[in-house]
This record gives structure tokens, C-alpha cells and sequence, in this order.
């Protein structure tokens, strides 16, 4: 019943009011999930099981209650504390699109200057399209975007935009939803309503599915992008305990120094 309803909720509300409805009702239910066999290394807080949640088909164990979480986040923060110096080193931060579990915790880092941005998510403080910024040129170490670009009309764009505001020797984590089967991007101005958008590129907002070719489109910009299988690399203990997605590759997009 609790996935039918995670479902539901998550096909057809927006992300955003999604995540402003659940924040306070999570809360509540919480310790209805207390116990030790999962982890959510981004609140520290443990669980007997997580929440379901998907658009179509609902995986298990993938919401963290306390902090909305989700296995991409989890897996994010990971790569963050293991391979960056992002929680020591002083540098400027741009958010597109923040996701509700890093705002407070990124919001109070001493060591960055902390900006998000979105053209419609209550969480964002400055308005705009990602596709024409109205920020200046080389002015962030570390720029994420993450389920973003897949919604937006013209992706290369927008990624040329992301390009324009990082500083040079600065990086990125851009991830999109991806299918490992297909080697080029769906994209078709025939796919223009949202049954046939949730059909073909798996959610009725999207207006294209990647394929293996997004790395390739991002470098099309100017971008060093690295492949970085991270969660293939850590103990297969803690891809179970804290609930990790099993085979995803993260884009580090970095922006050469000239």
C-alpha cells in the first residue's frame, strides 16, 4: 500500500511539492522505521528498512525518512567526503535544483560560499533558467545539477552555460537518468505529451531519456568528464547498508585550466 501511494504521489506531483508535502509526514513516521540494518550516511541516522519509492516501479529501501535521501544522494555524499576536499576546502558552491536533503547541511558549511538556483523550486534563492544564467563567467569551484537537464529544452545549452559560470580547475556532478542499453539520446519533437514522454523516456516531465553517448555530450562543451564508477569500488557491506545504487556511474565534469 505504502509503495501504491509513493507512486502515485511521485508520478504526478513536481519534485519540489513532493518534497515540501513529505518532509513534515516522513517526520512523523519515522520511528516507525527505527532499527539497524540501513544507514543514512547523510543524516547518521539508522533503520530496519527505508521507504519505497519510484514513478513507475517503486524500488525498495530508497527514501531515507529523516533527511529525503535517496540512493543517488547517499552515493553523492560518499563521493564527496571520500575523493574531494568540498567539507574543507574554502570555495564557492552553486546548487541547481537543490535537493531537500543537502540544503540545511550545505547551507551551514563554514568553508563555502553556498548558491542555489532553479527557475521553479521553492528551495532555490535565486530564480533562473539554467539555459541562460544571468551569473558571471568562472565563478564557481564546484557547480551540481543533478536530474536536471533532462528536463530542459535545449541540454547542450544549458551545459554550455554550466561551463561558462565554473572556474577554471572547478568541477561538477551532473547526473540525468540513463539507459545502459541504448547508445544515443532519445530525443524526438514527436514525443510532446506527457503519456508519451512517461512512455518513452520514463517520466511525463522528461523530454529526453540518455543514452551511453551523455558523457560524450557533455565533453561536446568543453567539459573533462570522468566516468567514475565510486560505488563499484567501495565494500559491497556498505553498498547494502547504506542503500546504494548498485552500477551507477557519476559524471565529474571538470573545466580545464588554460
Amino acid at each position: 500500500m505504502v509503495r501504491f501511494f509513493v507512486s502515485l504521489l511521485s508520478r504526478f506531483l513536481p519534485r519540489h511539492h513532493l518534497q515540501r508535502f513529505a518532509a513534515f509526514g516522513l517526520w512523523l513516521i519515522s520511528p516507525f522505521y527505527y532499527g539497524n540494518r540501513f544507514e543514512d550516511p547523510i543524516s547518521g541516522k539508522t533503520y530496519r528498512k527505508l521507504l519505497p519509492y519510484g514513478r513507475i516501479n517503486s524500488r525498495k529501501n530508497a527514501l531515507a525518512p529523516h533527511s529525503l535521501s535517496l540512493e543517488r544522494h547517499r552515493l553523492m555524499w560518499l563521493y564527496l567526503k571520500e575523493r574531494t576536499t568540498f567539507f574543507s576546502k574554502n570555495q564557492k558552491v552553486l546548487h541547481i535544483a537543490p535537493e531537500y536533503c543537502f540544503l540545511k547541511l550545505f547551507g551551514q558549511m563554514k568553508n563555502i560560499h553556498y548558491t542555489t538556483a532553479d527557475l521553479i523550486s521553492p528551495w532555490a534563492k535565486v530564480k533562473l533558467d539554467v539555459q541562460n544564467m544571468p551569473l558571471p563567467d568562472n565563478g564557481y569551484d564546484v557547480i551540481f545539477c543533478n536530474h536536471v537537464l533532462e528536463h530542459v529544452p535545449s541540454d547542450l545549452k544549458a551545459m554550455s552555460e554550466l561551463y561558462r559560470v565554473m572556474k577554471p580547475g572547478g568541477f561538477g556532478i551532473f547526473q540525468v537518468p540513463l539507459d545502459t542499453k541504448i547508445d544515443k539520446t532519445l530525443e524526438d519533437s514527436a514525443i510532446n505529451i506527457p503519456e508519451l514522454r512517461e512512455k518513452h523516456y520514463g517520466q511525463r516531465d522528461h523530454v529526453r531519456l540518455y543514452g551511453t553517448d551523455y558523457a560524450q555530450r557533455l565533453r561536446s562543451v568543453g567539459f573533462d568528464v570522468t566516468e567514475d564508477d565510486f560505488v563499484n569500488q567501495l565494500d559491497s557491506a556498505l553498498v547494502a547498508r547504506y542503500c546504494l545504487p548498485k552500477d551507477e556511474i557519476l559524471y565529474i565534469c571538470r573545466k580545464p585550466v588554460q
